[in-house]
């Protein structure tokens, strides 16, 4: 799981987008569950319609939530949005043949709140101290060349930290208000 919000806006909103190590709710329906509980009444994304992969473990995860009568709300993307957002971003220079799940996050953020900070978006291997990350939240497996365009998206996004549309975070979080809460 992946999700961020922060306490200093007077609204948060986490969103949470699904790991696949929970192995599309196949085998793991209770670890699931109960990795979730501590996002408390959070939105979870999901691309159920967007593409045919993504419809199975999107209904899954509702189903899976809806029958616990988990607290959070699964949101599942609209393919049209999608579809539009891909194409804005191409015409500012972005050639991928996908986005990345993260720049369709702060794509939606950005037409839905008033301030977004973004953190841990690195198109690079090592960091800015040359200490090697992770490509995923979830592991280290590098996306098919030219599945996504890493370097690309990250020059937009710095162009909107530059103009102020967002703040994003690039060294590690140490003011508290930047801090991930549970």
């Amino acid at each position: 799981m992946m999700g961020s919000f922060y306490t200093h806006s007077p609204l948060t909103i986490q969103l949470i987008l699904s790991s696949p190590r929970f192995q599309n709710l196949l085998w793991s329906r209770k670890t699931f569950v109960d990795n979730m509980k501590i996002y408390n009444h959070s939105y979870i994304y999901m691309p159920a319609f967007s593409m045919k992969t993504g419809t199975e473990p999107s209904l899954r995860v509702y189903y899976t939530l809806s029958d616990v009568g988990a607290n959070q709300t699964v949101l599942f993307a609209n393919p049209n949005f999608l579809r539009s957002i891909g194409k804005f971003w191409k015409s500012r220079g972005i050639h991928a043949k996908r986005l990345s799940t993260g720049l369709f996050l702060v794509s939606a953020a950005l037409g839905l709140c008033e301030e977004v900070a973004i953190y841990g978006f690195w198109p690079f291997s090592v960091n800015m101290h040359e200490q090697p990350i992770s490509h995923h939240y979830y592991d280290n497996v590098l996306p098919f060349s030219g599945f996504h365009a890493m370097p690309e998206e990250f020059l937009q996004l710095w162009y909107l930290h530059k103009v102020g549309a967002l703040r994003m975070q690039l060294d590690p979080c140490e003011d508290t208000s930047l801090q991930p809460t549970s």
